[in-house]
Formats: structure tokens, sequence, C-alpha cells
């Protein structure tokens, strides 16, 4: 049938998740840091989403679209509230997102808001996406792990592209004191004057700054 249906255009698109949380049937979930309709049936053509877009990358369509099945989307809720997934929604934009295998000018960098994360935080933050990790690009290491200096990858990153904002998410433990360290010093090698900030996690996963 021909109906009233919603369109992303995906060049638009920042990531940000607002579409998705805003979808009451759950018609639009994050794929690879990108919106998408990935339910005809679940969408009911009336557009909560748009007014929550930032970048006005949904409008209105008409188009060949299976009719809505409210059916099918009260068994969608019922199924997420189960499985208590109701509002997990993935906010990794980008892959790979290791430090040491992240590309140094990948496009993706190019205007970014950069995350970067030592690997525990995800485990010990139980809303890492939604509060940090969204409508950022991230990138993850553990300087004791990997056993080296991510210094200079890192300014090169920042040299080579137009970084908009760095942030750095560490745990309270002394080893994440290397990652912190790293980025200083990668910020001050890129001879850019960019707004950064770092932030703790405690053990318990509590934001101590």
């Amino acid at each position: 049938m021909i109906r009233k249906i919603i369109e992303i255009d995906e060049s638009k698109c920042n990531g940000c998740g607002a579409c998705a949380e805003a979808c009451h049937e759950g018609a639009i979930h994050m794929v690879n840091g990108k919106a998408k309709l990935l339910r005809d049936d679940y969408c009911d053509g009336l557009g909560d989403c748009l007014p929550e877009c930032p970048t006005g990358a949904i409008r209105f369509v008409e188009r060949e679209a299976a009719a809505y099945n409210e059916q099918a989307v009260m068994e969608h809720k019922k199924a997420m509230e189960v499985t208590g997934t109701q509002t997990a929604f993935s906010g990794l934009a980008q892959w790979p997102c290791q430090i040491r295998l992240a590309p140094v000018n990948a496009p993706y960098f190019q205007g970014a808001n950069l995350l970067i994360a030592a690997d525990c935080t995800a485990y010990a933050c139980a809303d890492m996406h939604q509060k940090f990790m969204r409508g950022k690009i991230t990138l993850i290491g553990c300087p004791k792990l990997d056993g080296v200096d991510y210094s200079e990858k890192l300014t090169r990153i920042i040299a080579d592209n137009e970084i908009q904002s760095v942030t750095v998410v560490r745990m309270e433990v002394p080893c994440c004191g290397g990652l912190e360290m790293a980025v200083k010093k990668a910020l001050r090698g890129s001879g850019k004057l960019i707004p950064w900030q770092v932030v703790t996690i405690s053990i318990d996963g509590q934001i101590l700054d």
C-alpha cells in the first residue's frame, strides 16, 4: 500500500540516537552509528521522531510500505520489556574503536567530538553509551595491557583532523593515569587549542569528577 512514512537521510545523521529513543514503536534503531528504519510495519507515520532530530535527517515521504501493525508493535514492546532492552541503544559510531587499530586519517574523525576511554569504563559505568559515547567518535585502550605509548598516534589523529573536542573517561585506578597522560601529551604535541576534559569513574561505577 502507498502511505506516509518516515525517511532517514544517513548522510545528515550524526548518530545521536534521539530519534530512536523518541520512536515509541521501536521502528528506528541505531546501526553502525546511524539511525535506520528497520521495520516499515512498526512505523505509525505520526512522526514523533521528526522534532527530536537535531540535523533534519528525517522527513515524511509517501511510498509503498507495509501497513502499520499495532499488534506486532505491542508484541515487540512486550519482548523488549521482558529482556530489559527497552532503552538500550548503542552509542558506538564507528569501527574499529581500539586506539591501536583505528586509521589516523579515517573520515569519521573530521569534525568529530572525540571520546578516549579506558577499556574498563564500559563495564564499570552502566550508562556509558548514553552518557558519554552518544554523538562522539570513541577510541578505547588500556596502556597497561597494550604496553604502548598512545601519545604518538593520538597526536597524529588530533593534528591531522578537525577534532572539535576531546573527552577522556578513565577509571580511578593508577594504571589509567597512563591514558590521561598520553592524551595530554597528544594535545600539546598537536599544537591545537581544543576543549578537553577528564572524567573519572570509580570501581563501583560512580562518576567522581
